[in-house]
């Protein structure tokens, strides 16, 4: 059964929107082209002719992307160590935070588009695949979107932040 919720505060939801992370995160990432350059790095491609070859992407629209995520601190640049005449682009610890965002859209797809494709993504130690991504309480619970609410970050008690 639905929880009832107070309407929102327009306000203070307005406040939170123009704060919010997303938009910027979009900014950075947010399009086919720098998702399948991060899918690509996460997969261990390292060379600019690796990401082309393996995405069909034109060289043009490649180094835009690979600079763009460069300057957002996603992927780091520098000379490869066997032919100095080559570019290594390694993911930073800020891209490879981005992968369980990656895969919850992959899954969120496979779901709701394309399927399940012929390879899905295992645990290296037993070969079992990865369970789907879901929000979880800091108890282990899954939640559901009637499950969670706002609160301060200030003032983690939900209890109070309703009271305020």
């Amino acid at each position: 059964m639905f929880k009832e919720k107070a309407a929102p505060n327009m306000h203070a939801f307005r406040e939170a929107a123009l704060s919010c992370p997303i938009p910027a995160a979009v900014e950075l990432i947010g399009e086919k082209w720098a998702f399948l350059i991060l899918r690509g790095a996460l997969n261990g491609l390292k060379h600019f002719e690796e990401f082309q070859a393996g995405l069909g992407i034109a060289r043009n629209i490649l180094s835009d992307r690979l600079s763009k995520m460069v300057a957002g601190d996603i992927l780091a640049r520098a000379p490869d160590p066997s032919d100095r005449r080559k570019v290594v682009y390694s993911l930073t610890s800020k891209g490879e935070g981005l992968m369980p965002a990656l895969l919850a859209l992959r899954q969120w797809g496979e779901q709701w588009g394309h399927g399940v494709p012929d390879m899905v993504l295992a645990d290296s130690r037993d070969g079992k695949p990865v369970r789907k991504m879901c929000v979880l309480s800091h108890d282990g619970r899954e939640l559901k979107l009637n499950d969670l609410i706002w609160v301060s970050a200030e003032n983690q008690n939900p209890l109070q932040a309703a009271a305020e």
